[in-house]
């Protein structure tokens, strides 16, 4: 994958709020969170670099963007936090008010009939087939016309993280569909499994606001 481009606009982006954050939740002073995040950069470059072109189709190629984002960050420390503090770190270093404005915008635009398009060709894209970091899914509304599940098969975000080392704090990226959800407004995530705690597979379930005191499945709970 070419550093050019999205990563370079990722990297601008978020560099400041990831080096920030080395302090604010990991207790890093000023200087050796600068040599870090200097650090960081390099192995950066180096990841994205051993990364293949993704597909034009695939909506998947930011989430791995975002994954060797952190794992350049936690590659770079001396000390690995643990999965909570690695946690709490990523999610304040992304939910930045940039950010948090595109959640929003995101929110506005959940269930309407240009997104159901997007999840569709998403599910029959398969695009892990052809690219290991990339991501399979399954587009399962529900019965009540609550919402759907994006049920995935295949993470990227695990083939990644695990080659570099760094496989038991992938919770810490799961977590953050929590968090974006919450920040959109208009849904409620429901989640039972995850590949990463070796589940069969990684639901997430958007339940409109409005109905989300209903069960995973649209019944009642």
């Amino acid at each position: 994958m070419r550093y050019a481009g999205m990563p370079l606009g990722m990297w601008a982006l978020f560099k400041k709020s990831f080096r920030e954050k080395l302090a604010a939740v990991l207790g890093y002073e000023r200087e050796e969170a600068d040599q870090i995040t200097a650090a960081a950069k390099a192995k950066y470059k180096e990841i994205i670099r051993r990364l293949p072109e993704f597909e034009r189709a695939d909506r998947f190629k930011m989430n791995i963007v975002n994954c060797a984002m952190l794992a350049s960050f936690l590659l770079s420390m001396k000390t690995r936090p643990d999965v909570g503090k690695a946690t709490e770190y990523y999610a304040r270093a992304m939910m930045t008010k940039p950010m948090k404005w595109f959640c929003r915008l995101g929110g506005k635009r959940k269930f309407s009939e240009k997104d159901i398009r997007g999840m569709k060709a998403t599910a029959a894209l398969n695009a892990a087939d052809r690219n290991p970091y990339s991501w399979n899914m399954e587009f399962l509304p529900y019965a009540d016309g609550s919402g759907y599940e994006a049920r995935f098969s295949r993470c990227g975000i695990c083939v990644l993280m695990k080659e570099l080392g760094l496989f038991e704090l992938v919770p810490a990226m799961c977590r953050l569909d929590y968090t974006m959800s919450e920040a959109g407004g208009t849904t409620g995530f429901v989640r039972e499994y995850t590949l990463a705690s070796g589940g069969p597979y990684c639901d997430c379930g958007y339940k409109k606001k409005s109905l989300q005191s209903a069960g995973k499945d649209g019944s009642k709970a």
